[in-house]
């Protein structure tokens, strides 16, 4: 009869042990090779009448192995199952397994040696209240206010096309290759499209901008070139970390190859229609009081992300967890669907276990206050994402058209779609709970102060 035990050899590292005798298999083998038997097409010998020992010369080595293996790991879930176990991921074999061999005609005993990692119990400090975590709130200026209602000025004007810059006002659009030091392109370089006015560049660039026209280029370097305030958009938008020392080092040829110019439209009530349609506003109070609501909006849901990197990054490096380190090392390398160097275990395993932190994290929190996502709510977003998307290529659609309900339902069985929608609303619940349980001070910020505040090591997923 087969023997299972189970032995600590580390912190959250187990070896699990699995004996079998003949008598635990064999059974499953010569079952396996009748089924072989009934199933078999070999020419000379009608269906189903195949001899035993053809079929045993034929298939015999390979369904003896895989029966030993089948049986070895039935055992082994019997035994996580039976012992509730909480493992990390699927058991990996000991890394002092001795080598088997299978042979059909001379049956043995087999000892199998698994190791696990079990998952921690830990509490988190940050969640007694004990500590106060900022929330900053951005306080609109009356500067920040005229900047945007001159910005919404030109949004609504008319374009025209000039030969050459002349102004900050100018729109360029513009292609950006990467290059070297000495202004070489590099191949594989990034390369990206965009469309700027001249007065987010530096003054010293918006000098140089001028009297330029189409097919005119300039190397730059990104952190000499931009408006401190506008370089994390621009290092976005060219798929760069906004809070990379390294990537605000690069350089790029801009290359011109349009001119415009918006001509800003005067204030009134035409102007706040074109931006507000459908509210009525008639005076430049009532343009204004929306605007910044507006805008307290914006910062207000940018001051929570901020918060969220916060909370994460806090919870994940100020909760002590003790991690099976040998042991999730070993899974990375031979766990997987390909081996892994030790070095690139190495390389990766920070990141890894950063995110493994979160995972335990995340899910005690989500356990301890009951977090769930019903169905009818991963149905409801399904229906604001997609009236959203519609939305914006200007098709908005209605709840009661026809297609409109198949076509949701037909997004419901695609399961990554599920997944991601499944995520998103987790994540929500999982932050509103945290922003609950933490000891949050609200701190009167200006944006300049805010932009300038440390950035957070990663971004929560």
């Amino acid at each position: 009869m087969a023997t299972v035990f189970q032995e600590n050899i580390a912190p959250q590292h187990e070896k699990i042990t699995v004996q079998l005798t003949k008598e635990d298999y064999l059974p499953a083998v010569d079952k396996a090779l009748k089924v072989y038997g009934k199933k078999a097409s070999i020419p000379g010998f009608r269906a189903g009448m195949v001899p035993a020992g053809v079929i045993r010369k034929m298939y015999g080595q390979s369904v003896f192995s895989d029966e030993v293996l089948r049986v070895a790991g039935t055992k082994l879930e019997e035994h996580l199952v039976a012992n509730k176990a909480e493992i990390f991921a699927r058991p990996i074999p000991a890394e002092g397994q001795a080598q088997m061999n299978f042979d059909v005609n001379n049956p043995t005993d087999f000892t199998f040696e698994f190791e696990i990692g079990t998952r921690p119990d830990f509490t988190i400090p940050l969640l007694s209240g004990s500590e106060t975590v900022p929330l900053h709130k951005i306080i609109v200026s009356d500067e920040m206010l005229r900047d945007e209602i001159e910005k919404l000025q030109y949004k609504a004007g008319e374009m025209t096309e000039p030969e050459t810059v002349t102004s900050e006002h100018n729109v360029l659009n513009v292609v950006f290759d990467e290059v070297d030091t000495d202004g070489n392109l590099i191949e594989g370089g990034i390369k990206k499209d965009n469309s700027l006015l001249v007065k987010y560049f530096t003054p010293a660039l918006q000098s140089q901008l001028m009297g330029k026209k189409a097919e005119d280029t300039l190397v730059f370097n990104l952190k000499n070139t931009f408006d401190e305030k506008l370089l994390p958009a621009i290092l976005k938008d060219l798929g760069l970390n906004p809070t990379d020392e390294a990537a605000k080092d690069k350089s790029f040829k801009m290359t011109i190859t349009k001119v415009g110019l918006i001509e800003k439209v005067e204030l009134g009530k035409e102007m706040y229609e074109k931006i507000y349609p459908g509210r009525g506003l008639e005076t430049e109070e009532e343009f204004a009081t929306i605007l910044k609501e507006e805008i307290e909006r914006y910062w207000e849901s940018q001051s929570r992300i901020r918060l969220h990197n916060e909370l994460f990054e806090k919870l994940v490096h100020e909760t002590p967890i003790e991690m099976p380190v040998k042991f999730l090392k070993r899974w990375m390398s031979v766990g997987g669907e390909t081996y892994k160097s030790p070095d690139q275990v190495d390389k990766e395993y920070g990141s890894f276990e950063h995110q493994l932190r979160w995972q335990l994290i995340s899910d005690k929190v989500i356990a301890e206050n009951k977090i769930t996502v019903e169905k009818e709510e991963l149905e409801d977003a399904a229906r604001m994402q997609i009236m959203s998307y519609f939305g914006q290529q200007g098709h908005m659609p209605q709840m009661n058209d026809d297609w409109f309900e198949p076509f949701i339902q037909k997004q419901m069985a695609d399961q990554k779609f599920v997944d991601e929608l499944y995520n998103k609303i987790i994540t929500e619940k999982l932050f509103y709970v945290l922003e609950q349980k933490v000891n949050l001070m609200e701190q009167l910020v200006s944006l300049d102060e805010f932009i300038k505040l440390p950035s957070s090591h990663h971004h929560h997923h």
